[in-house]
């Protein structure tokens, strides 16, 4: 069991798979130990915890951050506490009877005494071989030599009591730390979770559904509108209007026919096409870019917190004073210099004000995956945008109507909205939305058709109705007015798409659909500029349509026209400008420089990989909490601030009581924990300020379903 205490210090693959097999055993404890324990534990919560259950403990240690994690379907781990957290929940229960034991020595039973100081040696060897360890093989005076330094001399002195409370301080801090540790999902992204349980082959020239496991190189796949593409492969058969946008960062479908490739996880909205399939699970170009996700050196390895480097920076000197203390004042008030080092102290208030303020950010439908990420944005001076998704919407708006006939802006429109009716793609959506707002009247569709390829064809009131692109129409014969052509070369410059409308086989119009701008995103972008960071756009469209946002947004920066592996390699070269990049993306192609950035962000609603990616995830899908993201992370890093001061300067007072105004040991220990309710206050202050919306907004996280 002991070699599981080791984990306060360091942790190794052999130590998680002792503490696993040891976990598995079947011990029990003494009866006696046992029932005094449950006595202890029932004064305990009838006394302190039901009392403060609600507006504190549960709060912080509660579920509703799981909650927004199964909202996004990434909490398939299961919900209990690690093997790390166990052992050392254990161990600090057998820490606090050792404690109790140790009361009892001193007030009871002095014999007691040396069972418990034999005890504590064997319970706390570890601090010593840490000590070792850093001094022996790290040439380097840390904190471990300190904790070792304090133990010896407790031990040495007889004093049992002061031993024990430092044991049992030290796992009680430990375990507080693991609460605040990244319990994130065990793999960065799971792709094969998008992929389909089956799909429809030809088989002799049938349609037959087959497990997709079994599909092989050379299979017939058969994808229907609406339906995701399930492999990579070449088109054999149909044509259909596919959205690659999670992939290439292209704002328009792409219309493919025979021949074209078409790649993993892009979807088809229109058409039915057949595919050969030529590369399948691991080997297609989506789980590709997942496995360089999971082969990308993280460099966000797990660095000393500022905490800790104090710390160890103090140690030093603080063994030296109670060194050259001891032969003046003695052995006792020389541990009571060692004692008021901050560094428990500071180590212990840290999480629970990380806890706070990761709660904080749930309540507010903001979940902070990895709570270290918090850290760093009082850092931040620069926010990247991707385009397509994130500053802009997936469904466009009509933006123009042109026509080339003796027909109306509005009998045109008419004539789209009439076929589209019964269609749920983003074009179709902004078609019927234009109708709406325009009080368009619909007539009824006599007989409806779809051709292969992305158009439809329709009866209205006798009429033959063509709705769909430039290729569609080509197919059916009907010319297109050089006008009109000119028209689509434009506005595809722009970024936009143009939908072709024709009556009796004559093209009476075209509708251009613009992206939809999401409303938040201008007010958003100068809240952010209060902050004073830099702001980027990075785009795969052209450079018309990206500048054009750039200057409605009032963004200055922007990069048009990158491919997805550039992204992250623009990410990079503004962090060796000296940049901390905050990266803001909803793709696929977005991965790379999501996992690059110093800090990340995604919308719920995004891709897998992008939310999978992400160290943030916005629960509502809009941009609207950024602000309050940024802003949370200000306010961490002064509370963060504030618990510093507060736990060092009382530290300071009582080593210097110890050495000029004859403190004991007893009197140390008394007035350096009187900064602890302070600390307690600031740390929980987040959830403390309105505990009754507090509690409200944690019910709501766990019943609502978040849209």
């Amino acid at each position: 069991m002991y070699s599981s205490i080791r984990l306060f210090y360091k942790r190794e693959p052999l130590v998680h798979s002792l503490i696993k097999h040891r976990e598995n055993e079947n011990r029990e404890e003494p009866k006696s130990i046992s029932y005094a324990i449950s006595k202890a534990k029932q004064s305990i919560k009838s006394a302190l915890i039901t009392p403060l259950q609600e507006q504190v403990l549960f709060p912080l240690f509660g579920d509703s951050r799981s909650v927004h994690r199964q909202n996004l379907g990434i909490e398939n781990e299961i919900v209990e506490s690690n093997p790390e957290e166990l052992a050392v929940r254990r161990d600090l229960t057998i820490l606090s009877v050792q404690l109790t034991l140790s009361v009892i020595g001193q007030l009871f039973f002095p014999p007691l005494n040396i069972f418990v100081a034999l005890w504590i040696l064997y319970t706390t060897q570890f601090v010593f071989r840490s000590a070792y360890e850093s001094l022996h093989r790290d040439r380097r005076i840390t904190h471990h030599m300190l904790d070792a330094v304090v133990l010896a001399g407790f031990l040495a002195g007889g004093m049992i009591f002061a031993a024990s409370l430092t044991g049992w301080f030290l796992f009680l801090l430990r375990w507080l730390t693991i609460k605040t540790e990244d319990r994130s999902r065990r793999s960065i992204i799971g792709l094969f979770n998008e992929q389909p349980n089956a799909v429809w082959t030809v088989v002799d020239g049938l349609e037959v559904e087959v497990p997709f496991g079994q599909i092989s190189a050379g299979d017939i796949v058969v994808v229907y509108a609406g339906q995701m593409v399930p492999v990579d492969g070449a088109i054999v058969e149909g044509m259909a209007s596919i959205d690659q946008r999670i992939l290439t960062g292209e704002a328009q479908p792409v219309e493919k026919g025979v021949n074209d490739a078409v790649l993993a996880s892009t979807l088809v909205l229109s058409g039915r096409i057949q595919i050969r399939v030529e590369k399948t699970g691991k080997e297609t170009v989506t789980a590709q870019i997942g496995q360089m996700l999971t082969n990308t050196d993280d460099f966000r390895d797990h660095l000393q917190s500022q905490t800790e480097t104090f710390i160890n920076r103090l140690t030093p000197a603080m063994l030296g004073l109670g060194l050259l203390s001891f032969p003046a004042v003695g052995l006792a008030r020389a541990l009571a210099v060692l004692w008021s080092t901050p560094g428990y102290r500071m180590l212990y208030f840290a999480p629970i004000s990380m806890l706070s303020f990761l709660h904080v950010a749930s309540q507010k439908g903001i979940l902070i995956k990895d709570g270290r990420s918090l850290e760093q944005f009082h850092k931040i001076n620069t926010v990247v945008f991707d385009k397509t998704g994130t500053l802009t919407e997936e469904q466009p708006f009509v933006s123009r109507i042109h026509t080339c006939s003796d027909l109306s802006e509005q009998a045109v429109l008419q004539l789209a909205a009439a076929a589209e009716i019964k269609q749920t793609h983003p074009i179709a959506l902004a078609i019927l939305q234009a109708a709406k707002e325009w009080n368009v009247q619909l007539p009824t569709i006599d007989d409806a058709h779809y051709e292969i390829g992305y158009g439809i064809r329709v009866q209205i009131d006798g009429q033959l109705i063509h709705v769909g692109s430039t290729r569609f129409m080509q197919m059916e014969g009907i010319t297109i007015p050089a006008a009109i052509e000119t028209i689509e070369k434009e506005s595809h410059l722009q970024g936009h798409s143009v939908v072709m409308i024709a009556s009796q086989r004559e093209l009476v119009g075209a509708i251009d659909l613009a992206p939809t701008i999401r409303p938040e995103a201008k007010e958003i972008i100068q809240q952010l500029k209060q902050y004073d960071v830099d702001l980027y756009i990075i785009s795969g469209d052209h450079t018309q349509p990206t500048q054009r946002l750039a200057n409605e947004l009032g963004i200055e920066n922007y990069f048009a026209e990158v491919l997805p592996e550039d992204k992250a390699q623009l990410v990079e070269k503004l962090q060796e400008e000296g940049r901390t990049v905050c990266f803001v993306g909803d793709g696929i192609n977005d991965s790379i420089a999501l996992k690059k950035a110093d800090v990340s962000v995604s919308l719920r609603g995004a891709t897998t990989v992008a939310t999978d990616t992400a160290q943030v995830v916005l629960m509502d899908g809009s941009l609207r909490e950024l602000q309050t993201l940024f802003s949370l992370g200000e306010k961490f890093f002064y509370n963060m601030r504030t618990n510093f001061a507060v736990t060092t300067i009382p530290c300071v007072i009582t080593a210097a009581g110890a050495l000029f105004l004859g403190w004991g040991l007893v009197p140390v220990i008394l007035i350096s924990q009187l900064n602890v309710p302070v600390a307690l206050y600031t740390s929980v202050r987040p959830l403390l300020i309105d505990p009754e919306s507090a509690r409200k907004g944690m019910l709501e996280n766990d019943h609502r379903k978040l849209d």
